[in-house]
């Protein structure tokens, strides 16, 4: 997928791909991997999301034509100083998603704040139109004390 669809697809969230491992040997088309992507939270500064997903290859794969599975995992972590923009965030809101088939599977991420403790909670799940997945992983990222979330 070029760097610009999944632009697109994310929302606006830049990423970033990170490493990616085989998993299957294909003689025709791309192999099966699992990729590593790097999503910055794009309305929260120095927080970073790193999501594994397989990405099916072969034939289908080499054409944008196959569906990958909906199995992925996060993990989210500060890699800077956390700070909010002027606006605040809502108490539960999708913060990208990316086509993980020709139309109808979405691998989605959202992030929802529990001011009770201060922390910023990743959850990534997929999607279809008809049916999705239950299958999800979840994630959190504390905030330091004395920085009070922003929620609307």
């Amino acid at each position: 997928m070029s760097s610009a669809l999944l632009l697109a697809a994310c929302g606006g969230a830049s990423s970033e791909e990170i490493g990616a491992v085989d998993t299957v040997f294909k003689f025709i088309g791309p192999d099966h991997k699992i990729v590593v992507d790097a999503y910055d939270d794009p309305k929260v500064a120095g927080v970073t999301c790193y999501v594994s997903r397989a990405k099916t290859g072969g034939i289908k794969g080499a054409f944008g034509l196959a569906e990958d599975k909906a199995e992925a995992s996060i993990a989210c972590r500060q890699t800077g100083v956390i700070s909010f923009g002027a606006k605040p965030l809502d108490k539960q809101e999708e913060m990208f998603s990316e086509r993980i088939s020709l139309v109808f599977k979405r691998l989605r991420v959202v992030r929802m704040v529990d001011t009770k403790r201060n922390t910023l909670v990743y959850l990534t799940y997929s999607d279809r139109v008809i049916e999705g997945s239950p299958q999800n992983s979840v994630t959190a990222v504390p905030v330091p004390a004395g920085t009070v979330i922003p929620v609307k």
